[in-house]
């Protein structure tokens, strides 16, 4: 499979190290606006084909599939293109800044006849999937109430630096793969209510949020994300998780420890695997990368739709714009009505 890869940034470099990794592939073609960061990506993977402008790329067209690693501002533009030219996509996220651009996506891959899947890795974290094992195993019995936190002071703005400018931060970012995990053990929601905090006064979105959700099944699961949060020893990047069943709990603790609790106490050490590009301590998000793009590989391969499609993550984001709208307005909001 050739593929060609779309926005050269700080986390599009663990993209090009995965693909990379996986055999039976390789990205012929990298595309940046910033011909700097364009040449140096080029040198450090040995790519020499780069593109400064997306449409040139693809009308000379000659790989099977493209990873947009943009902003979200650009991904309608850039999956529509993609599309059109008839190839399969894997798109970061956010997926979109509004249901609207992203049901349009949706719809023209749809009509394409081709494969969407969206970056929504943090489900494909080694110990959230460990513990995902074991609760769809039916060992802690119908699971009830589940909690999900990610807290840390970590600073995210050097590398990032867009991430302090937009009106919208934490739930848009970081929220969003923290609420795909919720979708991920508890399935989809029905309602949601949500409060928003901004705690550093020199960013301009919120960076404290807590959610809780109504599932389908009526389970309830509490979402916490903040990075205004001072821990000692840090967590990041981290997600702790606890959930209750009828027949037991289960803890994801710091440390990558997971414990569960069914009659006596098990404790597990499910560590992520520090890749050779790897490092702490990303490194538990850069397997999750490598997790997610072999993922997509074997779905291509097999024809089937990827756990993270595209039409998928319209729940995913569907919870984002609800948790917005119920932060601003106090209330709790129907997802049927988003």
């Amino acid at each position: 499979m050739k593929g060609a890869l779309i926005g050269c940034g700080f986390f599009a470099q663990n993209h090009l190290h995965a693909w990379r990794d996986i055999v039976g592939v390789e990205i012929v073609a990298i595309c940046d606006s910033d011909p700097e960061r364009l040449k140096a990506t080029s040198i450090a993977f040995g790519i020499s084909r780069t593109y400064e402008d997306a449409t040139q790329m693809f009308v000379e067209l000659d790989f099977d599939f493209v990873d947009i690693a943009t902003t979200v501002g650009s991904h309608r533009a850039l999956v529509e293109m993609a599309a059109n030219a008839g190839v399969d996509i894997i798109c970061q996220k956010p997926f979109s800044e509004n249901m609207i651009d992203a049901r349009a996506m949706v719809e023209a891959v749809k009509i394409a006849g081709k494969t969407l899947m969206v970056h929504e890795n943090f489900r494909w974290q080694s110990p959230i999937q460990a513990a995902l094992e074991v609760v769809k195993s039916g060992a802690i019995g119908e699971p009830f109430f589940g909690r999900f936190s990610f807290r840390s002071g970590y600073d995210v703005f050097t590398g990032q630096p867009y991430l302090a400018k937009g009106s919208r931060f934490i739930i848009e970012d970081l929220g969003i793969h923290i609420l795909d995990i919720s979708r991920a053990f508890f399935g989809d929601a029905t309602h949601i209510v949500a409060t928003t905090q901004r705690i550093n006064q020199s960013i301009k979105g919120e960076d404290v949020a807590t959610m809780m959700l109504t599932h389908e099944g009526g389970a309830t699961s509490v979402v916490d994300c903040s990075y205004a949060t001072t821990r000692m020893p840090e967590t990041f990047p981290q997600s702790l998780l606890e959930i209750d069943g009828t027949q037991g709990t289960l803890r994801l603790d710091a440390g990558y420890r997971l414990t569960v609790q069914v009659g006596k106490e098990v404790q597990k050490d499910v560590s992520p695997s520090i890749l050779p590009w790897a490092q702490r301590p990303w490194h538990n998000i850069q397997e999750s990368v490598w997790i997610i793009q072999q993922h997509f590989v074997e779905c291509i391969t097999a024809g089937t739709q990827p756990e993270t499609s595209g039409l998928d993550n319209l729940k995913t984001l569907a919870l984002v714009e609800a948790a917005y709208l119920s932060a601003m307005n106090r209330t709790i909001v129907q997802l049927s009505d988003i």
